[in-house]
């Protein structure tokens, strides 16, 4: 297993929330290992490490349910 190297600030900044952070990496983790397709260049064997790095590259987003 490699080691993740993803500045935790800049996951921050575009979450807001290290709660909304965690939710999204691992509702995008669990799509990418039920096959969708991935949304960057960098090819990781961890599918939470690709979930972080296209959260941290803007490719993933966050939208809120209205209650």
């Amino acid at each position: 297993m490699g080691k993740i190297n993803i500045d935790l600030e800049t996951l921050y900044d575009k979450t807001g929330s290290i709660y909304k952070l965690v939710v999204m990496a691992a509702k995008r983790a669990i799509e990418i290992n039920a096959g969708a397709a991935q949304l960057t260049q960098h090819q990781k064997d961890n599918v939470i490490a690709t979930a972080l790095q296209e959260i941290s590259e803007g490719k993933v987003s966050f939208k809120a349910r209205k209650a």
